[in-house]
């Protein structure tokens, strides 16, 4: 968490306000001296003892009062310069008014006391000294400037000193209060600027987690939700005119769910369908009371899926291990027949037909060993070693060799090519393990009731791009299976395993290569292989 500091500008701000404050205060005090003096009731109060003079501190001091006023809002120079300039007026018309107008004296020194208390808010303490120093001079100043110019000064020394004392005191006393009251507000600014990104911390987490989250009022109405729970709930508005919407009216099912676990307390561990009709997912629901006493629920959206998808994850990883210990173990019996084989190949009592079968199971065995191999390749995550290959030739070979494999039936493969040279860049043995579950899945499971399958091996150029295709004349794929089609341990056979269209995907995408399903609108079934060229990058 990154911490703001209280900003300079906040407490200059208020620095500044304080500021036009006290101007304001001294407008006030220039006003009314001007209404002792000019006013036919100030003669009530006292009466000048130099009438001449007290006119001309009165004419001064209210236009100079209203400048330092407009001065604290328009100019940005230093606040301690500004409040020195201001008090120090003030004290040299405090000192002048009191010698023109000895009646009014204890009521200017008073009001002085206010004056150099709030300039002591915003100055240092030395500067704080200074200003009482100036202020208590003063007063002193005009006390021994009456009584030596043979005058009286209409009060006791003792009364002077008294307010000289006490100007120091007022002024320790508010620079005080003006230090505590800046490292305050620092303080106070610094606890906000924790405070909001705290706050800015918790929206992002609740915004970005996985989970949805629902804040939904005693009434029903949603009041907050995050970008999972947006996705989950699909395409819909939370909010109308401004007012937000009543669950019932999102999602009725997830709406009937907190209400049953609001009347008894009891949580369904039964999940429910969420979203648009057609893209709905399984969400499991979790109930939540803001407050102990209180109807606003927070309410957990839980996608099952993810949770079936790190099970699958670890189901994986466990059958990569597997599979990487089973391909260790077939390698050694497969190796003793390749060298039985081997072997009776050498003899002489052998005649052509016995020979072409040894030649078919040694070829078998090495096939077999290229897919041990890619299997625990696809296991330790290798990555393909890809050649330039015509992916005519290659393609002609393997099902002359695919159909010495399998039994006489009567089933139909064939190779379509619309081109008679095609050079692709693709690792042949991983392409031959791809070709070999394509072509089993379509003699398989391509086939009509009663029907021969009928498959073609197509290969052609769209473009600049090689494709190979599977078709086959079967039902196809109904729709409801398309979306699990290369999942892992997904089939619809009890003889699958559901690894092969997952694992030749796998080999596809090791290769740079795409492996798809294409719908065919006359009927049947088309897996399109899509190859880098001969010029492409290998793949990482």
């Amino acid at each position: 968490m990154t911490r703001k500091p209280a900003s300079p500008d906040a407490i200059e701000v208020a620095l500044r306000r304080e500021l036009y404050l006290f101007a304001l205060y001294r407008t006030l005090e220039a006003s009314l001296l001007a209404l002792v003096v000019f006013s036919p009731f100030g003669g009530l109060l006292s009466e000048p003892r130099d009438r001449f003079l007290a006119v001309t501190v009165a004419i001064a001091y209210l236009p100079m009062a209203l400048a330092l006023l407009l001065a604290s809002r328009r100019d940005r120079s230093s606040l301690a310069w500004q409040a020195c300039v201001g008090v120090g007026v003030d004290i040299i018309v405090a000192a002048l008014i009191t010698h023109a107008i000895p009646g009014v004296a204890p009521g200017v020194a008073m009001m002085l006391l206010f004056n150099v208390g709030a300039a002591a808010l915003l100055v240092p303490l030395p500067l704080a000294m200074s200003v009482a120093a100036a202020a208590g001079c003063a007063v002193v100043g005009e006390f021994l400037w009456s009584t030596i110019g043979g005058g009286d000064a209409g009060r006791p020394f003792s009364e002077v000193l008294m307010f000289s004392v006490s100007f120091f005191a007022i002024a320790t006393v508010s620079n005080l209060l003006g230090r505590q009251m800046r490292e305050s507000h620092a303080v106070a600014g610094l606890r906000a600027a924790e405070a909001a990104n705290l706050n800015e911390i918790n929206g992002l987490i609740i915004r970005r987690m996985r989970t949805g989250v629902l804040l939904i009022d005693g009434s029903g109405f949603v009041r907050l939700a995050n970008e999972a729970a947006l996705m989950l709930l699909g395409d819909v508005d939370l909010s109308v005119d401004g007012k937000p919407r009543n669950i019932r009216d999102i999602a009725p099912d997830l709406a009937a769910r907190l209400q049953a676990w609001r009347h008894d307390g009891v949580l369904v561990d039964a999940p429910i369908l969420l979203g648009e009709t057609a893209d709905q997912v399984e969400i499991l629901p979790r109930f939540a009371r803001l407050l102990v006493d209180g109807e606003t629920t927070l309410v957990f959206l839980d996608d099952t899926s993810m949770v079936s998808r790190r099970a699958e994850s670890l189901t994986l990883a466990a059958m990569g291990r597997f599979s990487a210990s089973l391909a260790h173990e077939i390698r050694n019996p497969l190796a003793a027949i390749s060298y039985a084989t081997q072997l009776l190949e050498e003899s002489n009592n052998l005649d052509d037909s016995d020979r072409r079968l040894l030649q078919i199971v040694h070829q078998q065995c090495m096939r077999t060993n290229g897919i041990v191999e890619s299997v625990l390749g696809l296991a330790r995550r290798e990555r393909a070693q890809p050649e330039n290959i015509d992916l005519v030739i290659f393609a002609r070979r393997f099902l002359d060799e695919y159909l010495e494999t399998v039994p006489p039936d009567v089933d139909e493969i064939k190779l379509s090519a619309g081109v008679s040279s095609l050079p692709v860049l693709v690792d042949p043995r991983h392409l031959q393990q791809v070709l070999t579950v394509l072509l089993q899945n379509s003699l398989r499971y391509g086939r009509m009731p009663g029907q021969p399958a009928r498959v073609i091996l197509r290969v052609e150029k769209r473009g600049d791009t090689p494709v190979i295709e599977v078709l086959d004349r079967g039902p196809g794929i109904p729709d409801g299976v398309l979306a699990q089609l290369f999942r892992p341990f997904f089939t619809t056979s009890e003889h699958g395993t559901g690894l092969g269209l997952y694992i030749a995907r796998e080999l596809c995408r090791a290769n740079g290569a795409n492996l798809e399903y294409v719908s065919v609108p006359a009927g049947g079934a088309c897996f399109r292989l899509t190859l880098p060229g001969p010029d492409a990058l290998p793949a990482a």
